[in-house]
């Protein structure tokens, strides 16, 4: 790979590091589509953790459709085949890139807090209820946005009715799809939580069992609900019959008799549904290596602590150094962003957040000068100042990183025009909030236990806690970078909750800094510091000699068997475009191209 003197990289050298590797099989008519982990060719690229999803991508692609009519294609298929990941009952993060105009827009289409919510929403009695206890209940459903977060984009860029665009879902919630070992396994997971609400163990637990590994799996509440969607537009689910239901649902959980299960009910209300908008946002931007990466900007703390881990890690060459110093430098510019963005970061129509202080290079040197190549940082860290940058100073009261639930999923899209979205939507933990909508084939969202259910650290102002119509903060991270001509080079991103952050990072940095083809970048084994005690590692590190000379140097770990499942997409510079996925994770995911190379 070409640098300057300044270990800076080239565009065209980072373009020109991912190879084909081989093309997945187009989707055709006879059996399921084939996954494969990357595919290279031209007239766009799909990249998901499902088959179904990006075939159904491809398939609008092939008949005209541009990027953000085929994401919104993956996404309603990814609500029939990932429903515990994602669906209309949940909300997400937008990220596109416009060809024509060569600049990058974001939709904030996070899930919201009732208008009757305040900081005690998680509390009773003077103390924060059990986490289970707020998972599984109305209380941790917010306004779902997923659905508003689809008009807006196409009403912003598509080109397509919304009704062709749910054809493929419709049609794969009708006929079903192929139960597959990770479905059977979520479902599992689920299924003591399932049994407690008919709606839901009717739908996932077909005649009282588990689905069966190579079964067949429908939803034709689904497929109606989304006819519906397709008919009437996406203000059925928040104006009428569709949002009385959710509402109903939130607020009376529909639990079996005898369950010993406490569900609390939640306060939703068909004014909060009614009155529910996504946010047009200014993205995040950061120049790293001669390339502009964007990223979400607040509510979503993904673009803060992305850009000032980059920052941070910009006057380091990561191309040179071993991969005991690589990985050190990644571990310690990590904990310092979350220690940043836990003291800064939430919904700004509430909280004043310093963005532009965070994502400021001088900040960024203020913080990076705490990393010594000898030592480890002590975690948790105090955060630094943004608004009065001070090099090396020790900093306020620490506070620890809060939990937010790691299923979620990512896709990304490329089209032949050389539009690119890169979209994270979710239901928050595997499965939600547990509670199926009667009638209507979908899981409600539990988003907001992504709120502080007291504050962090009660001796710092937390702006994470809950209030009324308030976002919870996030960790989604979706991301396009582009070159110095403002040409899309490569656009990412990952489910996993707050180690979303860190496999963006890691997976950024294994492209651009590493030389590593995407699709290895995003097979490489994980670590993921969040301001904690000790770091988490995925097996091929925990295995490796790598973990001892880190350890020797003041490093600790735990071992976590599986971190995120990133999808992505890259330009080459002959205009073919690669589309990567996970080769293992969540039993692998799916790239496809429209015309593979070589075809």
């Amino acid at each position: 790979m070409r640098r300057s003197a300044a270990g800076k990289v080239s565009v065209l050298a980072v373009t020109a590091t991912v190879f084909s590797m081989g093309a997945a099989a187009p989707p055709t008519a006879v059996g399921p589509p084939v996954k494969e982990p990357v595919a290279t060719g031209y007239g766009g690229a799909v990249a998901s953790v499902d088959a179904d999803a990006s075939a159904a991508g491809i398939e609008i692609l092939r008949k005209g459709g541009n990027a953000v009519d085929a994401a919104v294609a993956v996404a309603a298929a990814l609500g029939v085949t990932e429903p515990y990941s994602a669906g209309i009952g949940g909300g997400g993060y937008f990220v596109h890139y416009d060809a024509k105009s060569r600049s990058v827009h974001t939709i904030d289409g996070r899930e919201t807090a009732p208008r009757s919510a305040d900081a005690n929403l998680f509390t009773e009695n003077g103390a924060p209820i059990p986490f289970e206890e707020g998972m599984t209940s109305g209380r941790g459903v917010g306004t779902p946005g997923t659905p508003a977060t689809w008009r807006s984009a196409l009403d912003a860029w598509g080109s397509k009715r919304l009704s062709t665009l749910l054809e493929p879902a419709e049609r794969l919630a009708r006929e079903g799809f192929t139960v597959d070992e990770t479905f059977r396994s979520q479902t599992a997971a689920n299924e003591a939580r399932f049994r407690d609400f008919p709606a839901s163990a009717d739908l996932f637990l077909p005649g009282g069992q588990l689905p069966a590994v190579g079964s067949r799996f429908r939803n034709p509440d689904l497929a109606r609900t989304y006819e519906k969607l397709g008919r009437e537009g996406i203000g059925a689910l928040y104006k009428g019959p569709l949002a009385r239901d959710v509402v109903n649902t939130v607020r009376k959980p529909p639990v079996r008799p005898g369950a010993t299960r406490n569900v609390r009910s939640g306060d939703l209300t068909e004014r909060d549904l009614a009155s529910y908008r996504t946010v047009f946002r200014a993205p995040t931007k950061v120049a790293y290596r001669g390339l502009d990466v964007y990223g979400m900007a607040p509510s979503s703390s993904g673009g803060t602590s992305v850009g000032e881990a980059l920052n941070i890690l910009e006057n380091t060459d990561l191309s040179r150094a071993s991969q005991a110093r690589y990985l050190h430098r990644f571990i310690e510019a990590s904990r310092i962003a979350f220690a940043d963005r836990g003291r800064w970061v939430g919904d700004p129509a509430f909280e004043s957040v310093p963005t532009r202080g965070l994502l400021s290079q001088r900040f960024a040197d203020s913080r990076a000068c705490l990393i010594r190549d000898d030592a480890v940082l002590t975690s948790p860290l105090a955060p630094g100042d943004p608004r009065d940058p001070a090099a090396c100073a020790p900093g306020g009261t620490a506070a620890p990183t809060t939990y937010e639930g790691e299923n979620t999923t990512h896709l990304t899209v490329a089209d032949k025009w050389g539009n690119v979205v890169a979209y994270t939507l979710t239901i928050e933990s595997t499965g939600g909030s547990g509670i199926t909508v009667p009638g209507r084939g979908f899981l409600l969202n539990n988003e907001l236990t992504d709120f502080s259910f007291a504050p962090a650290n009660p001796a710092v102002h937390d702006p994470n806690l809950p209030g009324p119509g308030k976002r919870p903060r996030s960790s989604i991270s979706p991301t396009i970078v582009l070159d110095r001509h403002d040409r899309p080079v490569l656009a990412l991103g990952s489910p996993g909750g707050a180690t979303i952050i860190t496999t963006v990072l890691q997976t950024l940095t294994g492209v651009v800094d590493r030389d590593l083809p995407l699709v290895e970048a995003i097979a490489a084994p994980r670590a993921s510091q969040r301001n904690q005690t000790t770091t988490e590692l995925e097996p091929g590190l925990w295995n490796s000699p790598v973990r001892a000379e880190l350890e020797a140097i003041g490093h600790g770990f735990r071992q976590n068997p599986e971190i995120g499942a990133a999808t992505g997409v890259q330009r080459l510079p002959d205009g073919r475009w690669v589309a990567a996925a996970e080769k293992v994770r969540r039993g692998g995911g799916s790239a496809m191209v429209v015309r593979p190379a070589g075809r």
